[in-house]
This record gives structure tokens, C-alpha cells and sequence, in this order.
């Protein structure tokens, strides 16, 4: 008498669907290659580019794009990005600060023309720079006045540079009330009136 035993695979075997091992049903592979694809995705996800520089600014359509020198990569490779995917306000305001001082220095010096690249090296360089007496230099002479501010503002000549720096009238008066003097006696015009024996 012979029996037969008939067993269920376990639960965590593999359900065998007639395929030799290793080979898998369209239905497998189609289940896989999402994953591969998001796989991919979060790859590139992972890949973060690094802003190097922001070097224009325009509006198309109400939004605000972004021409951006990337870390890494060539000029060739700077793209146009809106305002809203970017997470560098560091840079933004550095460049948004250096197009308002460039703005202010053509209406100054209206013959001035300079081209775009050292305009851009010279924003960055500005933009670190400290201004006026953070400077901790000594002040050798004031050049000249504006009030274009709404204040008065004294354009200073510092001793051993060759840069200027407007700085608030009330802080030089304070710090070199010596050069503000000098200042204004080189640019007072004395008027003589005539006496009686010169009018005789």
C-alpha cells in the first residue's frame, strides 16, 4: 500500500509559478522597475548643487528668476531659477545689495562704464568689505558732501588706501572733527565790504 503525502509550503517559501529559478514574470519585472526608478530619483535627490554666485536678476510673468553660477561648473553651465526653489538668501541679498550700490554709483558717475565680469568680481568684494570707520583706518581728509541720503554725509579719504567711504557727518564729527573743519575753512569765501574812507 502506498501513501501519498501531500505538504503546503510554508508561508515565507517562495510560491513557485512554474518558471525555473531566476527568471521572473513580466508582472515581477514590472514591479521592480519602479523601484529602480525611484531609486534613481532619490539618487538625484541626494545630489545637491551648490550655488556659487547669483549674477542677474529678472521677472518673467510676475516671478522673479535668479542667473546662477553653480559650484563646480563651468560659466556655460549657469540656468536661469526662480526666486521660489532657491535656499541661498545669503547670496541673493549680497547681490540685491551690490546692484543697489552699482545703481547709486552710475547716477554719481554717469560717464562710468565698466563690463559685466568685473562688475560682478567687484559685488562680491564689495560685499564683504567693512565700510567707513569699521574700517580702522585713519581718516586723511574729507573729499567731499552729499545729502542725497537725507542725511549729510561726508565722502572721507582714509590714509594709506586708495578707496573713499561716505560716512554719517554726525560720526565724523565725532572721530576726526579736525579733517571736518579742514573741510569746510578750504571751502569758505570771505567778502569784504567796502570801508567809509574806500567808498570817500
Amino acid at each position: 500500500m502506498s501513501m501519498s503525502l501531500t505538504t503546503e509550503p510554508p508561508n515565507d517559501a517562495p510560491a513557485v509559478t512554474g518558471e525555473p529559478e531566476g527568471k521572473m514574470t513580466a508582472v515581477e519585472k514590472k514591479e521592480e522597475k519602479p523601484d529602480a526608478v525611484a531609486q534613481d530619483e532619490e539618487e538625484e535627490e541626494e545630489e545637491e548643487y551648490v550655488v556659487e554666485r547669483v549674477l542677474n536678476r529678472r521677472v518673467v510673468k510676475g516671478r522673479v528668476d535668479y542667473l546662477l553660477k553653480w559650484k563646480g561648473f563651468s560659466e556655460d553651465d549657469n540656468t536661469w531659477e526662480p526666486d521660489d526653489n532657491l535656499d541661498c538668501p545669503d547670496l541673493i541679498a549680497e547681490f540685491l545689495q551690490c546692484q543697489k550700490t552699482a545703481q547709486d554709483g552710475k547716477r554719481k558717475a554717469a560717464g562710468d562704464a565698466e563690463g559685466d565680469e568685473s562688475k560682478t568680481k567687484k559685488k562680491k568684494d564689495d560685499a564683504e568689505k567693512l565700510r567707513g570707520f569699521a574700517r580702522g583706518l585713519d581718516p586723511e581728509r574729507i573729499i567731499g558732501a552729499t545729502d542725497s541720503t537725507g542725511d549729510l554725509m561726508f565722502l572721507m579719504k582714509w590714509k594709506n588706501s586708495d578707496e573713499a567711504d561716505l560716512v554719517p557727518a554726525k560720526e565724523a564729527n565725532g572721530k576726526c572733527p579736525q579733517a571736518v573743519i579742514s573741510f569746510y575753512e578750504e571751502r569758505l569765501t570771505w567778502h569784504s565790504y567796502p570801508t567809509e574812507d574806500e567808498k570817500n
